[in-house]
């Protein structure tokens, strides 16, 4: 136990070391990027890392929350124009599952169970437990699943901003909600998390966090967003928890997979943009604003990305809540093909 606390110790004290310099650098989503770059160097160095369980679904449900306090009577007058992005959404899940299975069977010989859950554009921890249960190797998946994820953490946020720019709005710029207010939207988030989380829902706490703190503000019942303070902590949490799940990987499974690796990203990306592009055109909405909510990454930390460059946190939030649900349908019945 003393060991692990020491871990803990060491990871943290690395992951906000990086992303307060990050931050003060101005790097766009710095307190994510810098946390995961901190984290990923420490165990570079042959340092074991590791956070708990309890601190990772807090920091989503922190994310949840913010994403949720975005939520209010502006989400019937956008209904239409989301209608389209979200249903152009769906179709980039399906295409970027059925290129990225294509590449890996075709082109790296995987079997087709493995090649799909390691192109699972989301839910990066659904798709290894799926893995672990005998749908796939589970290695090659979480090294797939964790790479991507790492390169998308590091490279949309610059990319975004050269495109585009960051949104007018920095998160938690506006009224904070009341201390009381954010504990017990924060304690319920995470009770409803961990039962859904034993039930088999990917990102549990993220999702609870989302919905109770959309219908508090829909219903008048919460005002505000979530403090700064919260908002940056949970930041440097999840570039932590990307780094941790990536220095799980030896070095000779990085070698087998590297390759194939660099292809999926490099295709999904490019799917990505490609749909992006078409929704914009569709609908109008900023360009940036469509990418990150259908680049292909894990889904809390696109949302975090999503947040930390102030984009409507309403469109990110329904974006990922579609996302997740999606592929809980689309990947089953990808796997029985």
């Amino acid at each position: 136990m003393a060991r692990d606390l020491r871990s803990w110790a060491v990871t943290l004290a690395a992951g906000f070391a990086g992303a307060a310099l990050a931050a003060l650098a101005g790097v766009p989503a710095g307190a994510l990027i810098g946390s995961t770059l901190g984290v990923l160097a420490l165990a570079a160095s042959g340092r074991g890392v590791g956070l708990p369980t309890q601190l990772r679904d807090l920091a989503f449900a922190t994310i949840g929350v913010s994403l949720g306090s975005g939520v209010d009577e502006r989400l019937l007058a956008q209904f239409d124009a989301w209608a389209v992005s979200l249903s152009i959404l769906v179709l980039s899940l399906v295409a970027t599952l059925a290129a990225g299975r294509w590449i890996l069977t075709r082109g790296f010989g995987l079997d087709a169970r493995t090649a799909t859950l390691a192109s699972s554009p989301g839910t990066m921890s659904n798709a290894i437990a799926m893995a672990a249960q005998g749908h796939g190797d589970a290695t090659a998946v979480m090294f797939l699943q964790g790479g991507r994820l790492l390169v998308l953490v590091i490279a949309v946020p610059p990319l975004a901003v050269a495109l585009e720019g960051s949104a007018q709005a920095a998160p938690g710029g506006g009224a904070a909600m009341a201390p009381a207010a954010f504990a017990a939207l924060l304690a319920l988030s995470l009770g409803l998390g961990l039962a859904g989380g034993r039930a088999g829902m990917p990102a549990a706490s993220l999702l609870a966090g989302m919905a109770l703190s959309a219908a508090g503000h829909a219903a008048g019942l919460v005002h505000g967003a979530a403090p700064a303070w919260a908002i940056f902590a949970a930041f440097a949490t999840t570039g932590a928890v990307v780094s941790t799940r990536m220095s799980r990987v030896t070095a000779a499974q990085a070698r087998r997979h590297a390759l194939a690796g660099a292809s999926v990203v490099a295709a999904t990306l490019a799917l990505s943009l490609v749909f992006a592009l078409a929704a914009q055109a569709a609908t109008g909405l900023p360009f940036a604003q469509v990418w990150i909510a259908y680049a292909p990454g894990g889904v809390e930390a696109m949302a975090a990305i999503g947040l930390s460059l102030g984009y409507d946190p309403a469109y990110v939030a329904v974006h990922h809540f579609v996302r997740i649900f999606a592929l809980v349908l689309i990947v089953p019945v990808a796997l029985r093909l």
